[in-house]
């Protein structure tokens, strides 16, 4: 598995996982959603990724994205 994979994995599993929360608890979780939003949409103009860069110093496989 590549670093591409582990972060859209991530991104989709904290979106779904922002949005549930939301609708069982509180619509402030939906800020989560957005800052993962605003986080993908800025990586996909800047190539840079915190997620990223944390995981390619763990050692996983770069990928074509990051």
């Amino acid at each position: 598995m590549n670093i591409d994979k582990i972060i859209f994995g991530f991104a989709g599993s904290m979106i779904l996982l922002s949005v549930a929360l939301a609708w069982m608890h509180s619509t402030y979780w939906l800020i989560l959603a957005g800052f993962v939003g605003a986080n993908l949409l800025q990586s996909s103009f800047t190539g840079f990724c915190p997620a990223a860069v944390i995981l390619k110093k763990m050692g996983v496989r770069p990928g074509n994205a990051f």
